[in-house]
This record gives C-alpha cells, structure tokens and sequence, in this order.
C-alpha cells in the first residue's frame, strides 16, 4: 500500500493503481473504491491497543469530518468531478487478525470497516477534497 496526494479515478478501473478496483467482465464494480473514516479506525486501534497506520485496512480513502452513510445507493460527491455510489459495507477480513489480535472484532460493529462503492463519474481526487452526500440512487 502507498499514500498518493492526487490520484485518477474511472469508471472502468476504479483508483488508478489499484487492481481490484476495476470492473471484470459481467461485474458490476461494488468493490471499486474502499473508504473509512479516520473516526472509526481510531477507535478499533483504542479497542486493540495499537498503533497502526490506517492503509494496513487497505482501504482506498480515509475519510475525515463526514459519518460515511451506511447503506447502499447512497451516492458521494469527492472533489469537483468524482461521482461515487455505496454499494456495502466493507467486511473486515481475517488479515486484520494478522495485524492485531482483534482488530476484526474491532472493525464490525456499525460498519466502522469502512464502505464499498462503484465509480459513477471518474476525475482527479486529492487529500483535503471535500465530500459531499448528495442523494440516493
């Protein structure tokens, strides 16, 4: 995982350099873009008694001063042109038990492991663009 200032998003690929972001065949892209909010990886490190730097959840976007929706079609405004849609929340997987001791558990309730979505509009994002909640499919 690396931390980028700018980066490029598309409809078709999701994050630019980010594999799993892109859209097979028949897919509709529910796992495009990952996001979690800086709140809610705080607290799961209080929970575990870590210190861990937030990329190890692998996430996409650290999400600071807006509660992230927690539930699907909601769609999410990121800079002037990046259009998203939350499409589930983003289950933790057994790799968190790698890196802490109950980091899973500590991700679970109230979909403090983030949310995933699919790319509606693509553009250029950059730490400090505002996000905006913007309607319901």
């Amino acid at each position: 995982m690396e931390t980028v200032e700018t980066v490029t998003v598309s409809v078709d690929g999701g994050i630019q350099g980010d594999f799993r972001g892109a859209v097979k065949p028949g897919g509709r892209g529910r796992r495009q873009v990952t996001l979690i909010e800086r709140i809610d990886w705080e607290a799961a490190m209080a929970e575990v008694g870590r210190n861990i730097a937030w990329q190890e959840r692998r996430a996409n976007l650290l999400v600071e001063g807006l509660d992230l929706p927690q539930a699907d079609g909601v769609r999410l405004r990121i800079g002037a042109t990046v259009l998203i849609e939350v499409t589930r929340e983003c289950n933790p997987c057994e790799r968190m038990e790698a890196l802490a001791p109950g980091l899973r558990a500590a991700l679970t309730p109230d979909w403090r492991g983030g949310a995933c979505a699919r790319v509606l509009q693509g553009g250029t994002i950059a730490v400090g663009d505002p996000i905006i909640i913007e309607d319901r499919a």
